[in-house]
């Protein structure tokens, strides 16, 4: 927390403003729209997941269509297009980004349409904070006419070429669960386009209740929408926004540092300088065919109570998902086999860096 969150909770006690309604939302949307840029309209929610929800829906997913989606995710990413009855077709990553390829997106367009089953969306995930190949993506999603929708729910503050992820696609999400850099408890947002579709989507997330003087309602709702309470939480950590991705940075600058000679491992790092990631998570990649692994580090690690873990595990090996079409020459699966999150909390302690260090330093150079 910034220190300043209370006084935005106590104005909504003050002022009566309890329910998903009142200033703190609206000035917690305005917020976050100016830090997107103002092409941008933003639908605050009780949470990513919510966000991802209300844009298949917006963007017209329903029973048997195909959704296009990455594979190298957490299975919050997926769950909405089951909610859909929708089918997820998942896309293998690359190894600049880790995010979806666009050859292999191309492909599953290209034989999905011989099918004569097009796709109705594609979902891409700006994994750890890290933007996607997204002008690539974007010129896919615009030749094949699908609508293309952004998962940032790590990567607000990250940005391609300047433009914040989240902005590219038809519609964004983003998450502000506990875990994020900045958090409302739980919550999260809809980018979109413009104000039409807003609204629509807060009538979604508001039960749909049509406009009539007693209860009338023509469409599914839902109750999705962020209360004025967290809302509060929200502008206050906007606050702290900055500051927090350059902690997260910093973080990164520590491994980039102390990972230089260990030449068995690689840092997840942007592939240019297009790329600015707000690096959410820093996470290392332990070369194959080594003398050392992601599982013995782990456990490495965790006797010095340092608490690390492994990297997604794709969702077409997932019990629940498995039976899906998948795209792909299972990079995805050699990223999760080799990978590991380090801590990255923006309030580690210069304490707890010199812990991480001794003990990877333990681990990899007193190992030979």
């Amino acid at each position: 927390m910034g220190g300043t969150e209370m006084k935005y909770i106590k104005q909504a006690f003050d002022t009566n403003w309890i329910a998903p309604l009142g200033e703190n939302i609206n000035e917690f949307e305005n917020e976050i729209k100016n830090h997107l840029g103002s092409q941008n309209e933003v639908a605050c929610l009780s949470s990513g997941t919510a966000a991802l929800h209300l844009s298949l829906i917006l963007a017209g997913v329903k029973d048997n269509d195909e959704v296009l989606c990455q594979t190298f995710t957490f299975s919050a990413t997926i769950n909405p297009i089951i909610y859909q009855r929708a089918i997820p077709i998942f896309i293998d990553s690359e190894l600049d980004t880790w995010g979806m390829s666009p050859v292999y997106l191309e492909k599953a367009i290209k034989e999905r349409i011989a099918l004569g089953k097009k796709p109705k969306a594609i979902v891409v995930v700006h994994l750890y904070g890290m933007p996607v190949k997204i002008e690539e993506i974007s010129k896919i999603a615009k030749a094949y006419d699908i609508v293309l929708i952004e998962d940032a729910a790590a990567a607000i503050g990250s940005s391609y070429k300047g433009q914040k992820c989240g902005t590219f696609g038809d519609f964004g999400i983003i998450s502000f669960n506990g875990n994020k850099v900045i958090t409302t408890s739980g919550g999260g947002a809809l980018i979109c386009k413009n104000k039409e579709v807003k609204e629509r989507a807060i009538f979604l997330a508001t039960q749909a209740r049509d406009n009539a003087p007693h209860y009338q309602h023509s469409n599914i709702g839902y109750n999705y929408r962020l209360s004025n309470i967290l809302a509060g939480i929200g502008r206050g950590q906007m606050e702290v926004l900055d500051s927090h991705i350059a902690k997260r940075r910093a973080n990164h600058k520590f491994y980039k540092a102390l990972l230089t000679d260990i030449k068995e491992v690689n840092l997840f790092k942007e592939p240019n300088e297009n790329y600015f990631s707000n690096h959410w998570l820093s996470v290392i990649l332990i070369k194959e065919n080594t003398n050392f692994n992601r599982k013995e580090l782990r456990a490495h690690l965790d006797e010095e109570n340092i608490e690390s873990r492994s990297l997604w595990k794709p969702m077409h090996i997932q019990p629940i998902f498995n039976s899906y079409p998948y795209y792909g020459k299972n990079i995805a699966e050699t990223l999760f086999n080799n990978g590991l999150c380090l801590p990255s909390g923006s309030n580690l302690l210069e304490e707890d860096k010199r812990r991480i260090s001794n003990k990877l330093k333990q681990y990899f150079i007193t190992s030979y």
